[in-house]
Formats: C-alpha cells, sequence, structure tokens
C-alpha cells in the first residue's frame, strides 16, 4: 500500500516550532485535503514529507520508504510546491522534457501530459511568458509526468480560471479513483469541500483532526432545518412541545435549530400539518473550519469598531 505517514514529526527554525509531533497517514483511493490556518505548518509538513528540509525529530515517509531514497522519485511521488519554479526561459515541453530525461520516463509521456493540462498548443512558448494559471496547469503536468501513485498538490487551484478549477476537481477525483494516493493543500474552503473526501487539519503544528469531511462537518455544525407552513401559530405550538428551538424570518419560513428534517417531517404529519416546505440547512466545511480553528490562527483580524460621534 502506498501511504503518505508521519510519525511524531517535528521540525524546529531555532526556538520556533513548526511542526509538532505530527502522527497521520494519508491512505490511496481517496482525496486527502490538507487545511490549517497560516502559519500552521502545512508547506512546512510537504517539504518534510518531500525531504526538502530534515525533521528535528520523526519521520515522514512514502511507501514505508524516505523520499530521498527513492530512485527515479517522479515515478514515485508527483508534487506542486512552487508554480514559479520552472526556469522562465525555457519553454514548457523542454521543461518536462529535462525532468523525464532525468528520471527514464519517454518523452511520449512529455506530450500526454501536455495534452491533459491543456498545454498542448503553447507547449512550444517559454515558460516567462506564461500567466500564473498557465504556470499552474505546468506545474501539475510535471507532478503527473511519472505517473506516480502518490500526488502531493499545494495550492492547485491557485490562478485557474473557472474551467481550469473544474478540470482540477474532475483530475483529482479521477486520480483517486485509479487508486492513488492524493493529499491536497489549499487555503480555500468552498473548493476543498468539492473533491476531498477526507479532512487532515492543523493548527500550531499540531494535529486537529483527521477524518472523513462529512464527519468533520456534521461533528461542529449544528443541524438545522427549514420549514414553510399555512399555519404558522401551530407549528410554534408544535415545536415547543417537543423541546425545538425555532424562529421565524419575514417571510413566514421557520429555522428550527438542532433538528434533522426526518424528526420534523414526522412530527407534522403525526399532528397532521400541513407543510410547504421542509428541507435540511446543510453546515458548511468553512463553518467547521472556522469553529475548530478560531484559537489555532497566527494572524486573526478584528472587527473595526464604530467611530462615536
Amino acid at each position: 500500500m502506498t501511504s503518505i505517514d508521519t510519525q511524531d514529526l517535528t521540525k524546529e527554525y531555532g526556538s520556533n516550532r513548526a511542526v509538532d509531533h505530527l502522527t497521520f497517514r494519508v491512505l490511496p483511493g481517496r482525496v486527502t485535503g490538507f487545511l490549517g490556518p497560516n502559519g500552521a505548518g502545512k508547506s512546512t509538513t510537504l517539504r518534510l514529507v518531500l525531504g526538502l528540509d530534515r525533521p528535528t525529530s520523526g519521520t515522514a515517509t512514502v511507501g514505508g520508504r524516505a523520499y530521498a531514497t527513492l530512485d527515479e522519485p517522479l515515478r514515485h511521488v508527483g508534487a506542486l510546491l512552487d508554480a514559479q519554479a520552472p526556469h522562465g526561459s525555457r519553454t514548457a515541453r523542454d521543461h518536462l522534457r529535462a525532468l523525464a530525461a532525468g528520471n527514464r520516463i519517454g518523452a511520449g509521456r512529455v506530450d500526454e501530459v501536455l495534452e491533459e493540462a491543456g498545454l498542448a498548443s503553447v507547449a512550444r512558448r517559454r515558460v516567462k511568458t506564461y500567466s500564473l494559471g498557465m504556470r499552474q496547469r505546468l506545474g501539475i503536468a510535471a507532478a503527473l509526468l511519472g505517473d506516480p501513485p502518490v500526488v502531493l498538490l499545494d495550492e492547485p487551484s491557485n490562478g485557474l480560471d473557472p474551467e481550469g478549477i473544474i478540470w482540477i476537481r474532475e483530475l483529482l477525483r479521477r486520480l483517486a479513483r485509479e487508486g492513488r494516493t492524493v493529499l491536497v493543500s489549499s487555503h480555500l474552503m468552498n473548493e476543498t469541500a468539492s473533491f476531498a473526501d477526507h479532512l487532515i487539519v492543523l493548527g500550531r503544528g499540531r494535529l486537529l483532526a483527521d477524518t472523513p469531511m462529512r464527519d468533520f462537518i456534521h461533528a461542529r455544525v449544528e443541524p438545522r432545518v427549514r420549514v414553510r407552513t399555512t399555519d404558522g401559530p401551530a407549528l410554534r405550538g408544535l415545536l415547543t412541545r417537543h423541546g425545538y428551538e425555532a424562529s421565524e424570518d419575514d417571510e413566514g419560513r421557520w429555522t428550527v435549530h438542532h433538528a434533522r428534517v426526518e424528526d420534523i417531517g414526522r412530527l407534522a404529519s403525526d399532528a397532521g400539518l400541513p407543510l410547504l416546505e421542509l428541507s435540511a440547512e446543510e453546515g458548511t466545511l468553512e463553518q467547521a473550519y472556522l469553529d475548530l480553528t478560531a484559537a489555532e490562527a497566527e494572524f486573526t483580524s478584528t472587527p473595526a469598531q464604530p467611530q462615536e460621534a
């Protein structure tokens, strides 16, 4: 099994502990979102996994081996950490051909990943002429070059247009369906919610959560139900008798807190109360994430205070 494993991983820079005794496993066959506030240690952890930094203590392995011990590493692990890394004077095709040659990857594979990344028509242009979104696509093409079983991407949606964002979502899901191990770091909660199956969340270098995404949301965001009926007073009385807290908006729609659709629907049916609307108000990943990490952010803003007249 080709998993990413960290065991008691710690990295210190002087008196600053960027990664603090971190233990987790990223499994194949699913997309794992890697989340955390600024300064949480995500980038440092990725660098430790990829052998770009050495840990103070603990281990980081891919398929049970340290990255530095892998022969032809692009055939084992594909990674995007910095879209600005390719030399601007090279063409995209030459950049990928150089990577392929150093990892015994056939030249035909270069054209395949350029096509997959949507860069075939601009493959002979110099990278310095590329937009940020095009550089992101080139970085992802490089990550896929060796057809690796493990893929690590840091902010892959950065700079992409809407079509590119849809492309990266579909790509990540396909890689997971193929049984690959996929770890994606992002600060875009709505985007992460669109592709992640599992979440690993860091705060100040420590592990805060390692759980399926749905479980993460349901554990931290209260379930609520929206209800609309022809008889508001009857609904209010029904909910009050059964201990539910509810509020009504200006359009006659009720929000029932800490409730499930099936429970409210059953109560209304038993009481013979006609309903015009009954739906769950789903919690979001952003709500759950902010709830968990509110005390873990290194940089936070405070609301502006109103000026006294």
